[in-house]
């Protein structure tokens, strides 16, 4: 059974390209480009003697860490191995007969939409005309006129960039009946104040946030993810039903520390806010672009000279050990979209200039 794909898978391009996986500029995957939190790493090196015995089985140190930075209650919080069991626990949850889905979006969503027996999926396609802005007056209508029971969003929308407000997911909770879940993974790259909404869910039970330590926190290999909401019997429900030790002991030490790294935090949003202008602004330059706005730590683009597609423009990069995300198999989204990561400074400018020779090259298309 085929997976569904994501980012590039680095020890593929090893193999069939024969690079060193530390030479691969990985402008696909979404990671924060500065590693993760220096402190928790410390705290991990200090206490690897701790894999020989099983974790605490009520998390209380990591639930804690999760609470001080979420500012929520450790009841209303669950945990996960990564975000995607967390968003297929609550649609099997919910059983949606009916189901808004927020598109272009990442294909899990749909993935486990698809699983449950005749929910039928009404795709809001956000538009390019309009830089893919998310219009909450139409998303309402649709939700209502569906009879929705489910409605899922990415804030910061993956692959987009676009968001939505907390106000306007105010307004989402007084305007319709439906449960809503948003994956909040690329939140902490914006102003977390203005456009998470998690504060919201003390006073929303239909609401559900779920959130990845994979992108901003750069640690996808330790497979932890939390949810948020105040559903006491998705709570309980899912708390009866997932495993003991679901968290494994490493990335509950790592939690229990990076959440409260407030200097780490701190830095990674400036460094990457000051890439990420740097990037768009460098990449606006290339006339065969267009650079769509941004709210997360990526940027998606659009050959609109139509020179070359997003898989011409994949291999010629690949060759020089940079990848990038081809987004032709996102819905809505045809073979001239692709998306880059913010990655450190230089790796940024040695993009740019692969691409301005690419695209500047006529004869080498």
């Amino acid at each position: 059974m085929s997976k569904n794909k994501h980012g590039a898978n680095l020890f593929e391009l090893s193999e069939k390209y024969n690079f060193n996986l530390d030479d691969i500029l990985d402008f696909s995957s979404n990671i924060n480009p500065f590693g993760c939190s220096k402190k928790a790493l410390e705290y991990v090196r200090s206490n690897l003697a701790k894999v020989s015995i099983y974790p605490d089985p009520e998390y209380k140190k990591l639930l804690n860490a999760v609470s001080s930075y979420c500012r929520i209650n450790t009841q209303n919080i669950i945990l996960g191995s990564g975000a995607t069991g967390l968003i297929s626990g609550f649609i099997n949850y919910i059983k949606p007969e009916n189901a808004v889905l927020v598109m272009p979006a990442y294909s899990e969503y749909e993935a486990e939409l698809i699983k449950m027996p005749d929910c039928s999926i009404d795709y809001h396609c956000l538009k390019k005309e309009d830089d893919f802005y998310i219009n909450i007056d139409n998303l309402i209508q649709a939700v209502n006129k569906n009879n929705a029971r489910l409605l899922i969003l990415c804030s910061p929308n993956n692959p987009t960039g676009s968001i939505i407000e907390k106000a306007q997911i105010i307004r989402l909770l007084d305007n319709t009946s439906c449960h809503i879940m948003i994956d909040e993974t690329y939140i902490e790259f914006t102003d977390m104040e203005q456009y998470s909404a998690v504060s919201l869910c003390q006073q929303h039970s239909r609401l559900f946030i779920v959130r990845s330590t994979s992108k901003f926190f750069a640690v996808p290999g330790i497979r932890l993810g939390y949810g948020i909401t105040s559903n006491k019997e998705f709570l309980e429900r899912y708390s009866l039903q997932s495993n003991l030790w679901e968290i494994n002991i490493i990335a509950s030490m790592m939690g229990e520390v990076m959440f409260a790294d407030t200097d780490f935090i701190a830095d990674s949003y400036e460094k990457i806010s000051n890439e990420r202008r740097y990037l768009k602004e460098s990449l606006e330059t290339i006339k065969d672009l267009k650079v769509y706005p941004t709210f997360g730590n990526f940027i998606l683009c659009e050959i609109v000279s139509k020179k070359i597609d997003a898989g011409e423009l994949y291999e010629r990069l690949i060759s020089k050990a940079a990848a990038i995300r081809n987004c032709s198999n996102f819905k809505t989204l045809d073979k001239y979209f692709f998306r880059i990561c913010v990655l450190k400074h230089e790796q940024n400018d040695f993009l740019i200039n692969l691409l301005n020779d690419i695209f500047i090259d006529k004869l080498s298309l």
